[in-house]
């Protein structure tokens, strides 16, 4: 088998920011930037309350072909099934992201991967389809964002694992290995890499000014001038700031 593509590293401290700041305000963010829809649109989290953000290792699934993959799920040495390989490739903190073909009848990933992708650093995966064995992996409170689950395995229907660490597209979104994805219960976002340390520090910049707006909304502040903030606002703003520094 052919080795398994890296990707450079993006510093921890950016994606924690990332994460603290949400998918919400980094779409809005990224939108003002020329990336129109950064959203894996369909995508549910099936774990509430879970967020992250890590760098991408990336699963192509493609139509079934025959004579490349005859569908037994042990058909292969364990060492060629590329839905193993992408559960090692990823180092702890990454996030696995698969291109399943919207399948909503092949699940990827079953409890044993994901009992070794936990155990490994694992924190989350975002499928454009399913996985299996869901009882179980609940009790991993790994992230989940999916289309559903299945009983099925993963080439048990029409889609096999064909590469690992490749460009997929995502729910009709363009991933490449080592982007960032940000998710929690608004869904799931993809931060190109290069992109990613300007994004941090633009987003949390307008969520810093949302806390003084939310502040001034709860007090029956006029809508008008607190969201967005009117140069009056912003004046209010930096007063407000300078008092807590």
């Amino acid at each position: 088998m052919p080795e398994i593509p890296t990707f450079a590293r993006i510093p921890q401290e950016t994606l924690d920011q990332l994460r603290d700041i949400g998918t919400a305000t980094i779409a809005g963010a990224l939108a003002k930037e020329g990336i129109r829809n950064p959203h894996m649109v369909g995508l549910l989290p099936f774990n509430p309350g879970k967020s992250l953000a890590g760098q991408a290792v990336t699963l192509q699934f493609m139509p079934k072909r025959e004579d490349l993959h005859w569908g037994d799920e042990y058909a292969h040495a364990p060492e060629r099934e590329l839905h193993r390989k992408a559960i090692v490739a990823a180092a702890p903190g990454d996030v696995v992201v698969v291109d399943a073909r919207g399948s909503m009848a092949s699940g990827v990933f079953g409890e044993m991967m994901l009992t070794s992708y936990k155990a490994g650093g694992g924190e989350g995966l975002v499928i454009d389809g399913c996985i299996r064995d869901f009882p179980e992996v609940q009790q991993l409170d790994l992230g989940l964002w999916l289309r559903g689950v299945t009983p099925n395995f993963h080439t048990q229907t029409d889609i096999f694992p064909h590469a690992v660490n490749v460009p997929i597209a995502c729910a009709g979104v363009f991933v490449v290995p080592g982007d960032v994805i940000v998710a929690d219960d608004d869904g799931a976002v993809v931060v190109p890499a290069a992109m990613a340390s300007d994004i941090a520090d633009k987003a949390s910049a307008k969520a810093e000014w949302e806390v003084f707006s939310r502040m001034k909304l709860e007090e029956g502040g006029a809508l008008e001038k607190y969201y967005p903030l009117n140069d009056e606002a912003r004046a209010e703003y930096e007063a407000w700031l300078k008092r807590l520094s």
